[in-house]
């Protein structure tokens, strides 16, 4: 740490993945690692170091991934003939139980994966062993999306052992088991230190809704509502939508809902959301929305580890991106802050939690807990003279809608200016100010403003804002994102000739709506690994797990709604003029097939001979969902649409 601090600090390289992808002739992407608990591990010295590590290979950047033990004493792979950990290609979810002992998903063969495509069974697998050999402990259905298992260990907080496991029924309901055991519960089945206590207890599946979710800390465990909640019936006590309680975990647990004092963490009012939080050895810092700003708050974990009390934070919300991660929760109450905005590159600090509390702020920080700055990413833009504004537009059903806006200070108002809408609006994702070089670059020097539209159907006002536009009224979404180009226009900024939206994913379904909704509101569009084939898309891939979000086909559901939203079976033949349109997607996108951009461009051109829909396709053989495997790839792709908006757009000026 003291030298990360310096100006220059000295590096080592733990593992080189291009020396490793030249090696193995793979060209592999780092997908994250799961560390081995300090806690758990006897050869951590007392807790003083992490040893071992279990790290995703990605192949081109999918989202199936290879599983490899990677030892941080000896920087190496730990082989499978030394009793490493190691997986095929799959969509792998592993977890340590104990040193020797992992909770492990994956694809076992027949029946072992969801309809979604994800592990629908958990086995316990001890090292040295052989994968096929491991008992299985835990197993959904095949319609669920995905199971999963892991332990949450909070004897840091004055808390128990927690053993989890979750069927995820849809994409947001879940059904949860929990039990309390003691460490040598983690350990091989055979290990002297299990064999000499007593069997833990049965899981408890928790009595609380399907749409909550749940998470432990210190003696509590936290509840986040999704819908309202009335746990003591006849009590006259309903906790809101978007709220987060919390409870003693062991009487929850052995004696159920009705026998606890429910205390709220944080209660949703109609501007505000619950994003996240962070723990450290004291603290708990919760990180909340506010009209679409973040904003900071400090609750204290009392000394039994049972309780919680708001013991300050930000004054104000502030438009920026903001996250913070302890730097060591077990033993400490320093945390790391980070912060960016949609001109500020990304900052990091060494903050302080106790701070808060006694009100002693640094020199030069406005925050009272921050103590240094440590690191700050240089600009790779020029910014000056621009300027960053919230605005509002108004739906069709009167809802008002933020938006972001990054201009020239200086900037005419005479419709044309190349400007730029970007939108995603599902699965209760937010967007929010960020730091994007290459929006920065690639538009915001050439003069061009840059808006992204925090329409209905993502997370910006908590559940019930990402609901207003779930299934049968997802055309909110499309509204919303129609009201926020129509303002612009009404500003003069921007007129549709000088209008590009941008999207992908869930976003290329919202951008390929624009596309056959309102053909004639846009200059340009960039359809990025897309869905846009509604009437299949359960049946490919991961599709599965989004009919939560969107319905389901083989229902009434089609003609009722979904029929509607579906991009490829809208494209309607009499249009003679749709806006110029560039689509792309990976081969190895194996979450969104590449299906729906290649069934949507070849029947465009099929359907558009002869009349003006310039359509133009490229499909990137690496790179997954994320479009890219690498940083050459990245940039590619990256100046081909922004290219493609701004030549294109540039024609439309007066």
């Amino acid at each position: 740490m003291s030298s990360y601090s310096t100006d220059s600090p000295e590096w080592k390289t733990v593992l080189d993945l291009d020396a490793l992808a030249e090696k193995d002739g793979i060209s592999w992407v780092y997908k994250g690692s799961r560390a081995l608990p300090r806690a758990r591990d006897p050869m951590s010295e007392n807790g003083r170091q992490v040893t071992r590590a279990l790290l995703s290979l990605s192949r081109g950047g999918a989202d199936a991934t290879y599983l490899k033990e990677f030892d941080l004493l000896s920087e190496s792979f730990v082989s499978e003939e030394e009793g490493g950990f190691c997986l095929p290609e799959a969509k792998t979810r592993a977890s340590y139980k104990s040193r020797d002992v992992l909770l492990v998903g994956s694809d076992f063969g027949p029946d072992s994966l969801t309809d979604s495509g994800y592990p629908r069974t958990v086995r316990e697998w001890v090292r040295g062993t052989k994968i096929e050999d491991a008992p299985l402990v835990f197993e959904g259905e095949k319609t669920d999306v995905s199971v999963s298992a892991y332990i949450d260990d909070q004897r840091a907080h004055h808390g128990s052992i927690y053993e989890v496991r979750a069927r995820a029924l849809t994409f947001y309901t879940s059904k949860h088991y929990a039990r309390i055991v003691d460490y040598e519960h983690l350990l091989a089945p055979n290990a002297p230190k299990r064999l000499a206590k007593e069997a833990p207890p049965e899981f408890t599946e928790l009595d609380i809704q399907d749409d909550a979710d749940i998470d432990f800390f210190g003696k509590m465990i936290f509840i986040s509502l999704r819908s309202d909640w009335t746990p003591i019936e006849g009590s006259g006590i309903t906790y809101k939508s978007g709220a987060m309680i919390y409870t003693d975990a062991e009487t929850f647990l052995l004696k159920g809902r009705e026998a606890c004092k429910y205390t709220v963490l944080f209660e949703p009012e109609e501007k505000t959301a619950f994003e996240t939080y962070t723990t450290t050895k004291n603290y708990l810092i919760l990180s909340i929305i506010e009209n679409v700003k973040a904003k900071l708050l400090f609750y204290k974990l009392s000394n039994d580890g049972s309780k919680l009390e708001y013991v300050g934070g930000d004054a104000e919300s502030q438009i920026r991106a903001s996250s913070t991660g302890g730097l060591n929760s077990e033993d400490s109450d320093l945390f790391w802050f980070q912060t960016s905005g949609y001109t500020q590159p990304s900052t990091l600090y060494m903050a302080n939690a106790t701070k808060v509390e006694s009100g002693e702020s640094m020199p030069d920080f406005e925050e009272v807990y921050v103590e240094k700055e440590m690191k700050s990413l240089p600009a790779m833009y020029d910014a000056t003279g621009l300027k960053v504004v919230q605005r509002f537009a108004v739906s069709e059903d009167g809802t008002e809608v933020p938006y972001f806006l990054v201009m020239k200070e200086d900037t005419v108002l005479d419709e044309n200016t190349p400007t730029l809408l970007y939108g995603y609006g599902g699965f209760e994702i937010s967007l929010g100010p960020k730091y994007i070089a290459t929006a920065g670059i690639s538009w915001l020097e050439r003069g061009g403003a840059y808006v992204e539209a925090n329409i209905r159907g993502g997370g910006e006002f908590g559940p019930s804002w990402h609901q207003a536009a779930l299934k049968a009224n997802r055309n909110k979404s499309y509204e919303d994102f129609i009201a926020v180009a129509e303002h612009l226009i009404s500003t003069k900024l921007c007129k549709a000739a000088t209008l590009a939206v941008r999207g992908g994913s869930n976003g290329g379904l919202l951008v390929g709506m624009m596309y056959t909704m309102r053909p004639d509101l846009f200059g340009a569009i960039h359809c990025a690994v897309p869905l846009l084939d509604m009437k299949r898309y359960h049946t490919l891939l991961a599709g599965a797990s989004w009919m939560a979000e969107y319905g389901n086909p083989d229902t009434n559901d089609w003609e009722n709604f979904l029929y509607k939203y579906s991009p490829y079976h809208n494209i309607d033949p009499s249009v003679e003029k749709y806006p110029p349109m560039l689509v792309t997607t990976s081969t190895r996108d194996d979450r969104v097939h590449p299906a729906h951009a290649r069934k949507m461009v070849k029947k465009l051109w099929d359907m558009g001979k002869g009349k003006d829909w310039p359509v133009y396709y490229y499909e990137n053989i690496e790179g997954g969902h994320g479009g890219a495997a690498d940083a050459k790839q990245s940039a590619f792709m990256t100046a081909l649409a922004y290219d493609f908006m701004w030549e294109t757009l540039c024609k439309g000026r007066s």
